[in-house]
């Protein structure tokens, strides 16, 4: 058995914190300082967001909003675009899987990567 205490962990901004990797499944912990976000980003695997502390308003590209603080808990499909705007300093622990998520540059051949950058840098030229 592994456990953490979540609130006590010592995360720096912008420096998330690997709590554990398997072959199903990855756990993040990270903290976003408050009026910083996430900007608009999608992940390869199905996500699930906990607010452990703090404030946040989660958007995606289709319009959904939430606000919440802690207990807050939301999901994402693979490859869901979304956004997380700290409203104050917002400690998260994200859970990824199965991991790594098909499509993931781990998984990916060369060829696969440069065309995955390819489609990522027209995605940020268009408006």
């Amino acid at each position: 058995m592994n456990s953490w205490d979540i609130r006590a962990l010592a995360v720096r901004p912008h420096s998330p914190e690997i709590l554990s990797t398997t072959d199903d499944a990855r756990a993040i912990v990270l903290e976003i300082p408050a009026g910083e976000s996430l900007q608009d980003h999608q992940v390869h695997e199905r996500a699930w967001v906990t607010i452990i502390d703090g404030d946040v308003e989660i958007t995606t590209t289709d319009g959904e909003r939430v606000v919440g603080g802690c207990g807050l808990m939301v999901e994402f499909a693979p490859g869901e675009r979304h956004a997380v705007l700290a409203r104050s300093t917002a400690r998260l622990l994200l859970l990824l899987t199965p991991w790594p998520g098909r499509g993931h540059p781990g998984t990916m051949t060369l060829e696969d990567k440069a065309q995955a950058t390819h489609r990522a840098t027209e995605h940020r030229a268009s408006p």
